[in-house]
């Protein structure tokens, strides 16, 4: 009767570590696609920053030539009407050009931003699968103890540890905090 209580313990040992097993992988799944979706998001968001960077300067570059040309033009008198007329042509399409760059600097920076929250929710929820991981892994590491020591007591804390990666696994889902 204690040999068939013996082998029946060990048979539920070997299933529940099995199982943590399967948990332990998914949890590793999902906590690499979580941390690469953030390094990818970082890196988007870097570029979106670098561009937005790019069409400040552009529009600095027409807003100097533009500061110029007004310079040159209010300082010049007596011009002809066509000229005058090329003049302020000019300066107009300066104009629209630097409210054209102020809208896509705008755009721009939306873009980033969310890119920056899209960032901060993956490398959260990365954080919460590896927290749950380190209790599989105890939850492993207990298991394979009670196998070799024959303490059933080491298998209740390592179910208990279950516990742990069940919390940190729901709050990367559905971040508690």
């Amino acid at each position: 009767m204690a040999e068939e209580q013996k082998e029946k313990w060990q048979g539920w040992l070997a299933l529940s570590m099995a199982i943590v097993a399967v948990m332990a992988a998914l949890t590793t799944l999902y906590m690499g696609k979580y941390s690469s979706r953030a390094i990818m998001a970082q890196g988007q968001e870097s570029d979106q920053w670098a561009f937005y960077q790019a069409k400040g300067i552009k529009q600095h570059s027409f807003e100097m030539s533009k500061r110029a040309l007004e310079l040159q033009y209010h300082s010049q008198k007596g011009l002809p009407p066509q000229v005058a007329a090329d003049y302020e042509k000019t300066l107009a399409k300066y104009g629209e050009e630097i409210k054209r760059y102020d809208g896509d600097k705008k755009e721009i920076k939306d873009k980033a931003e969310g890119l920056a929250k899209i960032k901060l929710k993956a490398q959260e929820m990365s954080g919460n699968f590896a927290y749950a991981l380190i209790f599989l892994q105890i939850a492993i590491m207990l298991s394979s103890l009670a196998s070799l020591t024959k303490r059933h007591y080491l298998w209740y804390i390592a179910l208990g540890c279950n516990l742990g990666w069940l919390y940190f696994f729901l709050d990367a889902w559905m971040l508690f905090s």
